[in-house]
């Protein structure tokens, strides 16, 4: 069994969400509290054991390749100062294989996938998509390289949300419960069902850990709503000649694809971060009494 070395950072997305400040900024340096939503992505990859990342972007994301490449001035800088602590910090994302595919047509998160092939060979890799925060004592990432471990087959995470609210997502239809710490053999995809529709509560998130066969399925995946080609019709059919497995998360999801969601998130990080948690805390007393 080949491990698990390299991941897929899918960028490309125009942000159109977050209009107008993605008009010239990548959404995915949006900042929650201090630090790029995707430097979260990417720590979460490095602290799950993956030694190769490449990003799939496409136009007006250069900020993503400048945060993590070398900035020579502002690290002089902050060494003549003395302001070691924040020229670590700095120097930290200039020290990983990152490495850039530009994705020139936005067709989706099927193709971005595709445009990474020749990167990732005929090694299993793990697909992180950004808009989806997760913390837990073991990374997500890491969880599925573990469930890789065991199965050695494609296993995707899933989270288990309110009934009324699987319309809102991709739910799994599991075959059968392998293992009672959350591990299910998945029988077929659902996109955004009724709940009365719903053959489960298990919504799919945006980690995946896939094996070099969906390379294949995606080059016969016809393009679908949009124009656009979907991994989970790859999946789909990949589950046709593979097992494909689900993994239940059960740590904390952040939902940052949307501006209520970001906004939720940077109060919570907030009041967790060890220079803004006190303040901001008397800060939403002071503003819920005037409410």
């Amino acid at each position: 069994m080949k491990p698990v070395r390299k991941a897929i950072i899918p960028a490309a997305g125009l942000g159109t969400r977050f209009l107008p400040a993605t008009k010239a900024l990548a959404k995915e340096m949006l900042p929650i509290v201090d630090t790029p939503t995707i430097e979260y992505i990417v720590r979460e990859a490095i602290a799950s054991g993956i030694e190769d990342i490449v990003v799939v972007d496409g136009k007006s994301k250069r900020s993503i390749e400048d945060h993590f490449d070398s900035n020579p001035e502002l690290e002089n800088n902050l060494r003549e100062k003395n302001k070691l602590e924040l020229l670590k910090v700095v120097e930290e994302t200039t020290d990983i294989n990152m490495y850039f595919i530009r994705q020139s047509h936005p067709k989706g998160l099927g193709d971005a996938i595709l445009t990474a092939k020749d990167f990732i060979g005929d090694e299993p890799f793990v697909v992180l998509l950004g808009d989806d925060l997760m913390q837990d004592e073991v990374p997500l990432t890491k969880q599925l390289i573990e469930r890789y471990h065991e199965t050695g087959e494609s296993t995707l995470a899933v989270l288990e949300v309110p009934h009324d609210q699987v319309s809102e997502y991709g739910v799994i239809d599991p075959a059968a419960k392998v293992k009672e710490d959350g591990l299910y053999r998945v029988k077929s995809f659902v996109e955004k069902p009724q709940p009365e529709d719903a053959p489960s509560d298990l919504a799919i998130i945006g980690r995946y850990l896939l094996t070099p066969e969906i390379f294949e399925e995606l080059e016969q995946t016809k393009p679908g709503k949009g124009g656009e080609i979907q991994l989970t019709d790859a999946i789909d059919s990949l589950n046709n000649r593979q097992h494909v497995y689900a993994h239940e998360f059960k740590g904390d999801r952040y939902d940052i694809g949307s501006k209520i969601g970001f906004l939720e998130t940077n109060i919570e990080f907030g009041l967790k971060h060890p220079q803004t948690k006190d303040q901001l805390r008397a800060y939403i007393k002071e503003l819920a009494a005037k409410l």
